[in-house]
């Protein structure tokens, strides 16, 4: 009598438990469908919406990529001061430079810095970098094609300290 075979086992990919690769989630999240706050009353009434407690990744895309999620207390600086920032730096009469994945609940922020726009809008071949992004995934470090400028280092680095 013949030895009873057990059926044999098949991989099945949709049955295993994959955790998703930080990196993926944030390259998905930076090239993903984001909203833009075009006007600068939208921008205010945004920033009254960013959870200052949610674990936020400040990023100045071309400075080392942070280690650890900010306080609550640099977020509230940073959100000051890139309000203000934006405001003096970028002479238009909208906003249209920040863009979040949920305007009313975000986890994901990315800024684009007026003094340096090319195509943020994704129009072009040559896709501009934001300046800076706020996330709640850690951030991968984005390499930029032009050099930072000092005094937006130092802006940078004072904001830190």
């Amino acid at each position: 009598m013949a030895a009873k075979q057990r059926p044999e086992r098949r991989f099945d990919p949709m049955q295993t438990a994959v955790r998703p690769n930080p990196q993926d989630e944030f390259h998905r999240k930076l090239n993903g469908l984001l909203f833009s706050l075009l006007k600068w009353q939208q921008l205010a009434e945004f920033w009254g919406k960013v959870d200052r407690n949610a674990g936020w990744h400040l990023y100045a895309v071309g400075e080392s990529v942070p280690v650890a999620p900010a306080t609550p207390e640099q977020v509230e600086k940073f959100i000051v001061e890139i309000d203000a920032l934006l405001r003096r730096d970028h002479h238009e009469n909208y906003c249209g430079i920040v863009y979040a994945d949920n305007l009313d609940n975000p986890a994901f922020i990315k800024i684009y810095d007026p003094n340096h726009l090319g195509s943020s809008c994704g129009s072009s071949k040559n896709k501009a970098l934001p300046g800076w992004i706020m996330s709640q995934i850690p951030p991968v470090e984005l390499h930029l094609k032009h050099a930072v400028p000092a005094n937006r280092k130092r802006w940078w680095q004072a904001l830190l300290s």
